[in-house]
């Protein structure tokens, strides 16, 4: 299989980068030439804190505009803490964000794996991250960064609540949803199935 990029065209530059790329997709059946848009935000990151001995999770809470175009009422969702990675390296990039978002400063984080959450059309990859947290971490309220225009609610939440609200259709992030299902899965501590 070999792939020949034609033409690529940015249709818009201001938030992020919105390609237009025509390309050649050469297979044992042939030549086709296709044409898709690409929408480049760069890469990011995220995590879900834990703590086993009050069996919590940390969760935030913003509106996304997007939701609320495609019908979520009031456009809040709840979401595990996630950011884009800049110039960072995705640990890098996961504590800074944990601290902006949530006030936690977290120690050991573990990487659990990476995916890219919408493949058609938006070329980020995000790499995965849990970590446990105390109470003594906690070295500020969080929110994110009013510069940046955030206005983060930090939620901590009973763990069985987190995956019945998961069921329930109350969270409806696919990243929030693939590290709660990851903790349930393997951080038996947590007790809930």
């Amino acid at each position: 299989m070999a792939i020949d990029i034609i033409n690529t065209e940015v249709l818009s530059d201001n938030w992020y980068t919105l390609k237009k790329i025509t390309y050649q997709f050469k297979t044992n059946g042939g030549v086709q030439v296709h044409t898709r848009e690409a929408y480049d935000r760069g890469n990011g990151a995220t995590i879900l804190l834990y703590n086993t001995e009050k069996q919590t999770v940390i969760l935030t809470r913003q509106f996304r505009l997007v939701t609320y175009i495609n019908g979520n009422p009031d456009g809040m969702l709840i979401e595990a803490c996630a950011g884009l990675l800049d110039a960072d390296d995705p640990e890098d990039c996961i504590r800074r964000e944990t601290e902006e978002e949530t006030g936690y400063r977290i120690g050991e984080v573990v990487k659990v794996f990476e995916a890219y959450m919408s493949p058609g059309s938006v070329t980020e990859l995000i790499y995965f991250f849990i970590a446990p947290y105390t109470n003594q971490m906690k070295v500020s309220e969080g929110g994110g960064i009013k510069q940046e225009q955030e206005d983060i609610e930090v939620l901590e939440l009973p763990f069985k609540e987190a995956i019945e609200m998961m069921r329930r259709g109350v969270i409806l992030d696919g990243k929030t949803i693939m590290l709660l299902q990851y903790l349930q899965l393997n951080i038996p501590e947590l007790g809930t199935n």
